[in-house]
């Protein structure tokens, strides 16, 4: 089952620019493997996806959410959080709203497959695959720490990932260490 995985090496890799104790939101969060990884490392996390098999998993790493967000309201509106993580997944009339959940100060992590990778196996339709730069387009309005847009072995995928935060205020200058402390 989705989700019952190690976390994805993005998340970890950039995991320590999460404010300590924040709350995280997981889109598609399958049975919590990210949920799991967060909420050991002391944020409050809540997990939505539409399988009630995956939700009832992914409940003992923080609260979760089971809905149909491609075809049913987005459970989130107004509410924002400190990181939002969505890794795997794409659903692109869903992606402005993925932005806006993204708290002042808050991160966005988002790594999912690109087009190439129907070359090498699934996802290969092109509902599910990014275009190039379609992620960092998307981000737009967040300030982008870190986007890749290539191809990884073990197993062979085409991939887009980024790292963008929301800043506070144009007035504030933040850094973003690109290595944890």
């Amino acid at each position: 089952m989705h989700g019952t995985e190690n976390p994805s090496a993005w998340l970890q890799r950039w995991s320590h620019l999460i404010a300590p104790g924040s709350t995280v939101l997981d889109v598609a969060c399958g049975a919590g493997r990210h949920m799991r990884y967060l909420a050991a490392l002391g944020h409050h996390v809540t997990g939505v996806d539409r399988n009630p098999e995956a939700v009832a998993l992914a409940q003992s790493s923080g609260e979760v959410v089971c809905a149909d967000i491609e075809n049913g309201p987005w459970p989130f509106d107004g509410k924002t959080f400190g990181c939002v993580v969505v890794t795997h997944y794409l659903w692109r009339p869903l992606l402005p709203k993925v932005m806006a959940s993204v708290a002042p100060g808050g991160l966005l992590i988002y790594e999912t497959f690109a087009t190439g990778n129907e070359s090498v196996g699934k996802p290969s339709r092109p509902d599910f695959l990014l275009q190039a730069g379609e992620l960092i387009k998307a981000a737009e309005g967040l300030r982008t720490v870190a986007y890749e847009d290539g191809f990884e072995t073990s197993p062979d995928r085409f991939v887009q990932r980024i790292v963008a935060v929301r800043d506070e205020s144009p007035m504030t200058l933040q850094r973003w260490p690109l290595r944890p402390a």
